[in-house]
């Protein structure tokens, strides 16, 4: 794969979003409790990244490090999920096909109340991690069929955790996917040349709560907050000079639901909220469309 570094070239496109505004806000929400690496699973090791580092030796169960994700369904899934009806906002739900297995009635709830749920992989792994096209192909068709089977819809997007592989998009254009996210190198969506009809809409890793999980992150909510409304500012102020734009804020169940961090999401859902139709909050699903619609037609 050939990388390019020079994208749109300072060249945007002249478009707008369906209502009109110039920036589009997608809120994702990470589904993946349930699918992260455990012994106690039959996973070769556990999840390391958490609360704090696991110390846990290698091979070993961690069941404190199994709680800490348990925390996020049972817990923090209806106060983030109610959230969103608050604020009237959409989101896209990440789902790892294990973790839906898992709890298959959580995420027909997120379908049953408008949003997307988008394959995230069986595992909460890199696809970069699969050592041939067939075993990706087989994993990646069971988080498909566990989303299928709970939420009763095929998933038209895909973002796995870290890097794909070199089948990846190829495996997704298959199986007639609309959208991919493994891309951090852009503020607009963007066609991918080797696979016709499959849309890049990049994703963020800054505006993200997993910061709160990294050293040189945000240790409190109003960090995120002031975060989040600077990307905010700077976005509107450069579609004001007719520039598309798109922001990706993303959240994670068993962070921003904890009751500490929880103003992190509550406080940017309200301001997105009320920005009104200075942007335009929608599921990616729903952006991949527009995009399509507004640049192919």
């Amino acid at each position: 794969m050939t990388r390019d570094m020079v994208g749109y070239g300072g060249k945007w496109p002249d478009m707008a979003w369906p209502n009109g505004a110039r920036l589009a806000v997608s809120v994702a929400v990470n589904f993946e409790e349930g699918a992260e690496q455990q012994v106690g699973d039959g996973d070769p090791q556990c999840e390391r990244i958490g609360e704090v580092i696991s110390v846990v030796a290698p091979g070993v169960r961690d069941m404190g490090q199994e709680q800490i994700f348990a925390y996020g369904t049972r817990a923090g899934f209806w106060r983030m999920l109610d959230a969103l009806d608050r604020h009237a906002i959409p989101a896209t739900f990440l789902m790892c096909g294990r973790a839906v297995e898992r709890a298959p009635s959580l995420a027909a709830e997120v379908t049953r109340r408008g949003h997307e749920a988008a394959a995230h992989g069986w595992l909460w792994r890199p696809q970069a991690d699969y050592t041939s096209r067939e075993a990706e192909s087989v994993d990646l068709d069971r988080c498909i069929a566990a989303i299928a089977k709970a939420c009763g819809i095929a998933s038209q997007g895909f973002f796995c955790r870290g890097s794909e592989s070199i089948w990846t998009r190829g495996l997704l254009q298959e199986r007639g996917f609309a959208w991919v996210s493994n891309a951090f190198d852009d503020d607009l969506p963007y066609d991918d040349p080797a696979h016709p009809g499959l849309f890049v809409l990049p994703y963020a890793l800054d505006t993200n709560d997993m910061k709160f999980f990294h050293p040189n992150g945000f240790v409190r909510a109003s960090e995120m907050v002031e975060y989040v409304n600077d990307a905010l500012d700077v976005l509107l102020a450069e579609a004001s000079q007719g520039k598309p734009r798109l922001l990706n804020i993303g959240y994670h169940l068993r962070i921003a639901g904890r009751p500490a961090r929880f103003p992190a999401f509550e406080k940017v859902l309200a301001r997105l909220a009320g920005l009104g139709d200075q942007i335009w909050v929608a599921r990616r699903m729903d952006i991949a469309k527009a995009w399509r619609a507004a640049t192919h037609a």
